[in-house]
């Protein structure tokens, strides 16, 4: 069994198998078998959007820049004209949907909306219109592909702990043992690798988790006390790790590498890093399907997968691609032998089901309350 089989598994018990509904997951088979069929990743057909313009949605800085820089022969090979957006915001994508007006074409989300919405505001994906031959096992939803992989790594002040680092998750919420200030992702999406981390790190299991470990999980995080940061963007925590405000923090793996990049002296803990994918979607009442279909198996392709990761060092979906970089930015992509086999995937299916209720507690938390 290869390493990125093991882990494919692995993946699937945590993230989909326990729990996700029969018929969904029956559906991810059949769309593999019919996506045989589909235009290899990365085709494009001259001129066959020519006249047409389609809007991509994502959350801009370099991670868009990267995707425009993928999209580019899409763009100028399709004929099509390629607007941007952003960022992603579930309400605004309501509201066109609701009004019959849907302007996005193609949006890049979170894990976890496309399970939780999908066939309400994402419309589930033509397998055969996209190829997802070359994409990671366990990685494909009804409703989305992933868009790149990456992950939130533990940092943490390597001057601080010289003597007695932090070796996993369970020694982040060691106050005690390891005191000093954390720094937690508050951007936006609940971090829910954390939320199970949190609950682990008590010895509470995770793989049959109830509503009522929600607020237990969310208890754990508030007793880190109240000097804890709750960064609001990734620019923010690659501030807060250059200027060596705080002792330990989750950043993205793209921040991190940035980070120690202009000189942050803090190492990484990859132990259980937590498995991130950002995730492609057509919503429901797009005006013109088949070219949102073109436009995401283009962006899956070899070529367009290693320009996006040259441009940002978030890890291509494309298990062909190999892209070129820096022994730095090497040293933090998530798609190695070495890292696959220590990432983290989270219970998909319990945070599907329990969204609404998840997103309401965690947003009291960053409220304060």
């Amino acid at each position: 069994m290869t390493t990125a089989t093991a882990f494919a598994q692995r993946s699937c018990a945590k993230a989909f198998c326990a729990g996700l509904a029969g018929a969904a997951f029956a559906l991810l088979a059949a769309s593999s078998a019919l996506a045989q069929n589909a235009p290899a990743a990365g085709t494009i057909a001259e001129g066959s959007l020519k006249d047409k313009t389609l809007t991509f949605v994502s959350y801009g800085g370099i991670y868009q820049d990267g995707q425009n820089a993928a999209l580019k022969e899409f763009a100028d090979k399709s004929g099509v004209k390629l607007l941007n957006d952003g960022p992603t915001e579930l309400a605004k994508l309501q509201a066109q949907i609701e009004s019959g007006n849907v302007t996005w074409d193609v949006v890049d989300t979170g894990d976890l909306a496309p399970f939780a919405y999908c066939g309400k505001y994402f419309q589930k994906l033509d397998f055969t219109k996209i190829d997802i031959s070359h994409i990671p096992p366990g990685q494909v939803g009804p409703c989305s592909v992933p868009a790149m992989n990456y992950g939130i790594v533990l940092m943490y002040k390597t001057d601080k702990f010289k003597d007695h680092p932090p070796k996993n998750w369970k020694d982040f919420f060691d106050t005690k043992n390891f005191p000093g200030t954390r720094g937690i992702d508050g951007s936006g999406d609940p971090p829910v690798g954390l939320l199970e981390q949190a609950l682990l790190a008590d010895g509470h299991p995770v793989d049959k988790m109830t509503p009522a470990d929600i607020d237990t999980a969310i208890a754990r995080i508030k007793a880190l006390g109240p000097d804890t940061v709750f960064w609001k963007t990734g620019a923010e925590s690659q501030q807060l790790a250059e200027s060596g405000e705080i002792d330990m923090l989750l950043m993205w793996t793209g921040r991190a590498m940035t980070a120690v990049k202009n000189g942050a002296k803090y190492t990484p803990v990859w132990q259980d890093w937590l498995v991130v994918k950002d995730q492609l979607t057509i919503p429901v009442g797009v005006k013109d399907p088949a070219a949102a279909h073109a436009l995401i198996n283009a962006y899956l392709g070899k070529s367009a997968q290693e320009a996006l990761t040259q441009k940002t060092s978030y890890s291509p979906v494309n298990n062909e691609s190999k892209p070129q970089v820096d022994a730095q930015v090497q040293a933090f992509l998530t798609n190695t032998p070495e890292r696959v086999k220590q990432g983290y995937g989270f219970n998909t299916a319990f945070w599907t089901e329990n969204f609404e209720a998840l997103n309401e507690k965690w947003g009291s938390l960053l409220a304060g309350n």
